[in-house]
This record gives structure tokens, C-alpha cells and sequence, in this order.
């Protein structure tokens, strides 16, 4: 499978010329669609079936942000007025009638993602909440209860990929443990590793999700030098050894304020520390065609998880 390492982002409703050379000619292991992407439902389905065209397969990875009210990159076209918190509210009250609401909330959600012809979700978000939790997670999480976050978090991946969805669990190994927002600024948290795996990592263990996103964070008494996307100790010991986390690993997006370097440095980092794919949302054409350039196809172990990942959305 000739699959760049990489999952880039666009920048308008339709493609470019050099988006299509890009799509078909670099091949990128999938595109992320944002808000400035969609304006309305035959546009993006039309945008979509054009990037899938230019790919040459109809199981292209189109991935999208799609949690809730907070974060909807399709407002336009569904309507949320809840986010995860809702459910994890519910579920304090009364446990079957969350489960309940949940799943049926999910599969009109996968629907809705089908028709438009969207096969990736990066949901669920399994970030406990804290008191200084930064509200960049907010209600995107489903609890300060980290049994309810991991059972909640189970549904939804089991219940996305039953409708044909892969889901994305983020922020591995967990950034609600963090008063910063790492859209900003890098984030740095001095719990020691006993409290975060009894807390923070505890939702990401025993999971049956495919693919999972880094959290831009320095755990400074894991690794006081690296922020955890770039760290071999964080990535090596705790997100697959500790955390057993056995699917594909992507990065968040690299053209975050938490990480410091330019963006081939940042991609650079992320695969050496044990990335098998980097994520990159800001669209622009230049930057998407050095990246590409530099990422190397994917490896043996990330194309074997591809094609088992593929096998969902049959």
C-alpha cells in the first residue's frame, strides 16, 4: 500500500489543481476536512466524491472533527445541541437510559456522516476532566469519573465502527490532566507517573480502537526534554507498553503552537519518536507539498493496520 505518512488538510469548498496533483500524484494517507471546507450538503458531498476520484479509491480516508456542539465541523449541515458531558451527565443519573440516548445518538450521527460520504470521526474524546482542566477540552469530555469516560468511551468506538465509522481516540495518553490549551501554548504537567496512569491514562487501556491522536503535552516526570509527540520514552513505555495501545498512533496537528519547530522539523520528530502518521489542518498548499515530500510511505506495520482498518467500512 503506497501511503504517504501523512494526513493532510485543504483549504477551500472544492479542489485546486495542485490539491488534485497532490491527491493523486503524492498520495497522502488521507485529508482532514474543517468548517472552511463546508457550505452546504451537495458541495461537500461533491468535494468529497472529487477528492476520493483524485485518490482512486472510495475507502480514502476523509477524516473530520465531528464531537458535539463545541466542536461541529458540519454546522451548517447537523445540528448538535449537546456534547460528550451531556451523555456522561445523563449517565450519573441513570446508567441504561445514557447508554441508551448514546447509541442512538451515534448511529444518526454515523448516518449522517455516510450520506455525506465521510469515514472517520475523531471521536471519541477520552480526556478526564479536572478542576484546571483548560476549557479548550471543556465539555468535549464526558466526566471528571474516569470509569464513566472509559465505559462511554467503549461505545463509541464499538458503536461507530458497528456503522461502518472508524473512530479516533485522542488526546493519548490524556489532556485533561492540563491547565493549558496546546493550540496556544505548550502545555506542562508535573503529576508523577503513578497519579496519571491511575487517572489520565486509564480511559486509553484495553481499547478496540484503530487509531489514536497525540496530545501536544510535556509530562515533565516521564520525560522533562519532550513534548510527548516528539518522545520515544512517552510513545515507547507508556502509550504502547503501559497503555498497550496497539493501532495506528497519528499526531496531532503539527502546525500547533505547542510544538516549537518548523513544520518538516515537527513531522520529522513525530515519526523518529514513534508517529505513524503526522496531522496537518492549517491547508496551506505550499506547506502540504514540502511535507509531503519529505514523509516517507508508511511503514509495514501502519499498512497492515490500514487494511484492517479498511475491512469496517465494507
Amino acid at each position: 500500500m503506497k501511503r504517504k505518512a501523512i494526513i493532510i488538510s485543504i483549504k477551500g469548498y472544492s479542489l485546486t489543481s495542485k490539491e488534485k496533483l497532490l491527491i493523486s500524484k503524492e498520495k497522502p494517507w488521507g485529508i482532514i476536512l474543517f468548517q472552511r471546507n463546508i457550505r452546504s450538503l451537495n458541495q461537500i458531498k461533491k468535494l468529497i466524491k472529487n477528492i476520493k476520484k483524485f485518490a482512486k479509491t472510495n475507502k480514502f480516508p476523509i477524516l473530520i472533527d465531528e464531537e458535539g456542539h463545541t466542536v461541529s465541523r458540519l454546522k451548517k449541515i447537523i445540528s448538535h445541541n449537546f456534547d460528550a458531558n451531556f451523555f456522561g451527565d445523563i449517565y450519573k443519573i441513570d446508567k441504561s437510559i445514557s447508554i441508551s440516548l448514546y447509541k442512538n445518538y451515534l448511529k444518526y450521527l454515523c448516518n449522517q456522516l455516510k450520506n455525506i460520504g465521510i469515514n472517520f470521526n475523531t471521536i471519541p474524546v477520552l480526556d478526564i476532566l479536572r478542576k484546571n482542566t483548560n476549557k479548550v477540552i471543556g465539555r468535549r469530555s464526558f466526566s471528571n469519573n474516569k470509569d464513566i469516560v472509559k465505559k462511554l468511551g467503549d461505545i463509541t468506538i464499538n458503536e461507530c465502527h458497528k456503522n461502518k465509522i472508524v473512530s479516533v481516540i485522542k488526546h493519548i495518553p490524556g489532556h485533561g490532566c492540563s491547565s493549558t490549551d496546546s493550540h496556544l501554548r505548550l502545555p506542562k504537567v508535573d503529576l508523577n507517573l503513578k497519579k496519571l496512569n491511575n487517572i489520565d491514562f486509564y480511559p486509553f487501556k484495553s481499547t478496540s480502537a484503530k487509531l489514536a491522536m497525540t496530545a501536544h503535552i510535556l509530562y515533565k516526570q516521564i520525560d522533562s526534554k519532550n513534548v510527548a509527540t516528539f518522545s520515544k520514552i512517552i510513545i515507547k513505555k507508556i502509550i504502547r507498553k503501559k497503555i498497550g495501545f496497539k493501532g495506528i498512533l497519528m499526531s496531532d496537528d503539527i502546525s500547533m503552537k505547542a510544538l516549537k519547530y518548523d513544520l518538516k522539523t515537527n513531522a520529522k520528530y513525530s515519526l523518529k519518536a514513534g508517529c505513524n502518521l503526522v496531522l496537518y489542518c492549517a491547508g496551506n498548499i505550499k506547506d502540504n507539498f514540502k511535507l509531503i515530500k519529505f514523509a516517507p510511505y508508511i511503514d509495514k506495520f501502519t499498512a497492515k493496520k490500514t487494511s484492517e482498518i479498511f475491512k469496517i467500512l465494507r
